[in-house]
């Protein structure tokens, strides 16, 4: 392990994505997620991969979406705007099967905003951003250390499951400064090459290999591939076949919820005899841990939920937490994007408030305190 370093958040996942072996970035400056592009713009090139900034973000997001096609691991970096922007390709993406990571660093919007200040506005756009049915993983770090772990997994998830991955980080995690230890100072290996039929003859590059996720084929490796936005079957050519448009879609969006367990990745604190739980993730987590604190140490019996996974929801989590407590508070800053699953997934077991900012601040411990002592 090297020693520690004190680090930024948005330093950790450029860390974390060399250590994942990225090998291509496509993006566009914008803040407060531009410290990515910039440090990757003079990483890159050393373990060789290749840094280009694009016209826009709609450019940059295409280009991610090619690279990975190509058989290289790839990522692009963005905030407010130009996560909207990428939304087409994002949902190509997806309907394509091609693996990639978005990092979103959040900012207060909609518009410009407040380019420099925090919120969690993109929430729902994270998950429904893109018009259809479609499948996304979305992960949401509320530390420096933490940006580091999730990035890498991110890219993880992006190959097991061929699916567009989204790291949703927000203005002051992106931009706080930790002590971090890193496993050494070396970037990870490059993605490793996919697996081959053994006489190079040509295969349905939509069939075979698990049975809800095909085989990836990269572009150039002598096999044909066909790639299309349209609904496909599993040759890769269009269709307008209903029941294939069915299973099309259908197996996309299983893929990812049928495996909602195994990507959820939650943190539990006072939560065996809390009569009182806040559910809260990325920045606002901080506030929420420091509140709990606080509440204990006033004879309250509080707890928190902090949720690194955001999509798909952790559902049994929420389940399992509203089944012993009497309520459940969900501090935002927005005006409520995750309240509502929770409630959800609560279902009448306890009562369910949100608490939202929505003026750039960060939510206070103290006005948290108040909220748990109020409930």
């Amino acid at each position: 392990m090297s020693a520690p370093r004190l680090m930024q958040g948005n330093e950790a996942c450029v860390e974390g994505a060399l250590r994942a072996g990225l090998r291509f970035f496509a993006g566009y400056p914008i803040t407060p997620s531009t410290e990515i592009a910039e440090l990757l713009a003079e990483r890159l090139p050393r373990v060789g991969g290749r840094f280009i900034q694009m016209e826009d973000e709609i450019a940059s997001m295409a280009a991610v979406v090619g690279a990975s096609l190509a058989g290289m691991r790839a990522m692009t970096a963005t905030s407010g705007p130009g996560f909207s922007l990428k939304q087409e390709n994002l949902g190509y993406a997806a309907i394509t099967e091609t693996p990639c990571v978005v990092v979103n660093v959040q900012r207060v919007g909609p518009s410009t905003g407040m380019p420099t200040s925090p919120a969690q506005g993109d929430v729902m756009q994270a998950r429904w951003g893109t018009h259809g049915d479609h499948p996304v993983v979305v992960f949401c770090p509320s530390s420096v250390a933490e940006t580091y772990r999730l990035t890498i997994r991110a890219f993880e998830v992006a190959d097991w499951l061929r699916v567009p991955v989204v790291l949703l980080s927000d203005e002051v995690v992106g931009h706080m400064r930790e002590r971090v230890v890193l496993p050494d100072d070396q970037p990870g290996p490059a993605a490793p090459a996919p697996e081959s039929s053994p006489d190079g003859a040509a295969r349905l590059p939509r069939r075979g290999g698990l049975p809800d996720v095909p085989p990836m084929v990269h572009f150039g490796e002598g096999q044909r591939v066909m790639v299309t936005g349209l609904y496909h079957d599993e040759t890769g050519f269009w269709t307008e076949k209903p029941e294939v448009a069915d299973g099309l879609i259908r197996r996309l969006c299983a893929k990812v919820e049928s495996r909602r367990r195994e990507l959820a990745v939650v943190e539990r604190w006072y939560l065996d005899d809390a009569e009182v739980v806040l559910v809260a993730y990325g920045s606002v987590a901080r506030s929420a841990l420091r509140a709990v604190r606080l509440a204990r140490a006033k004879g309250m019996r509080a707890g928190l939920l902090r949720l690194a996974t955001l999509w798909p929801f952790p559902r049994e989590e929420v389940e399992a937490v509203a089944a012993r407590a009497s309520a459940v508070v969900v501090p935002e800053m927005n005006l409520g994007q995750l309240v509502g699953e929770v409630e959800r997934a609560a279902c009448g077991r306890c009562r369910v408030f949100g608490y939202s900012r929505v003026d750039s601040q960060l939510i206070r411990p103290e006005e948290l305190l108040e909220v748990l002592e109020g409930v």
